[in-house]
């Protein structure tokens, strides 16, 4: 049985209840995030690109960081707005499967992405002097494109499984967008065995990989206060700090979305909320607004705009 077998067609969308006057101020609000999240990833993919001061492995990284994160954000929240509008809230069968596929796919790519960073950060202050030497733009391109096969590896392992359920009964889904928790629990059919491998795949791998992040960190930071004085450590602190709030803003979602027990599983739209539309727009709010050479290059290009009109 598949989705070809599904009487099911299309699923309705719960999103947001609340007066009509919540509904426009949830429309202005998140349409202002929203742009705000294109303007700023943008403004650092460009500026990494074209500025030469930026153009090191911390900056690479981060830049391919900002493109999944317009990618990821991309995926559900215009449709989230524009329902804001609509009293009903349709989505067609195979736009549901398309948001689950490449949400899993732009989340699992920049789950490896952050542990590539995390790499770029322990060898920039552990290993200074072989910094150039170890990060070379080959070990880069191999980050890169392992992220985005992990991504699709990871999205893949769990959508062939979804894509063989069959849906012919209730098609309410109590959330912002599709997602696989509450997806799967429509299936006409057991699917207990499908949700443990969902929170395998997805819960138990986020925890794993926030618990490595924090202790590589840790690791970092201990390595750093041997080796150096107070002021080597504090700086290492402000260079490491956000890495780790964006770590957290990433990863801490994932886990509480994916990492229960769908039998006492309480979707919060909230954490929803939180990972597609805030969490995209801090990154480049953390690494501009505490990065004083981003700010400057900015600057710098901004200049050259303007003298060469």
């Amino acid at each position: 049985m598949d989705l070809k077998n599904s009487v099911v067609a299309e699923f309705l969308l719960l999103g947001f209840s609340g007066p009509w006057e919540l509904q426009v101020i949830l429309f202005v609000t998140f349409s202002l995030i929203y742009g705000a999240t294109l303007v700023g990833n943008i403004l650092i993919v460009v500026t990494v690109t074209f500025s030469s001061s930026l153009h090191s492995p911390m900056y690479f990284l981060l830049g391919n960081l900002s493109l999944l994160d317009m990618c990821l954000s991309t995926v559900t929240t215009p449709k989230m707005i524009t329902d804001l509008l609509i009293e009903h809230k349709i989505i067609s069968l195979w736009g549901c499967m398309a948001q689950m596929f490449f949400m899993h796919l732009f989340g699992g790519a920049e789950m490896t992405l952050l542990i590539a960073m995390a790499f770029d950060r322990y060898v920039a202050i552990c290993k200074p002097l072989r910094y150039r030497t170890i990060m070379s733009h080959r070990l880069l391109s191999v980050f890169v494109i392992l992220s985005w096969i992990i991504g699709f590896i990871h999205t893949m392992s769990q959508m062939v499984l979804t894509m063989n359920l069959p849906f012919c009964g209730p098609n309410v889904v109590d959330n912002i967008f599709c997602d696989l928790p509450l997806v799967i629990k429509l299936a006409c059919i057991e699917t207990y065995t499908l949700e443990l491998f969902v929170i395998a795949d997805s819960g138990l791998l986020s925890f794993i990989c926030f618990i490595l992040l924090l202790v590589s960190y840790t690791f970092i930071l201990i390595t750093v206060q041997r080796r150096s004085s107070s002021g080597g450590l504090s700086k290492a602190l402000s260079t490491l700090s956000a890495h780790i709030i964006v770590v957290t803003l990433f990863f801490g979602p994932c886990i509480f979305i994916y990492a229960w027990p769908f039998s006492s599983f309480s979707r919060s739209k909230i954490l929803a909320v939180f990972y597609t539309v805030i969490t995209p727009l801090m990154n480049p709010l953390i690494y501009t607004l505490r990065n004083q050479k981003m700010q400057e290059a900015m600057k710098k290009l901004r200049s050259q705009h303007i003298s060469s009109a």
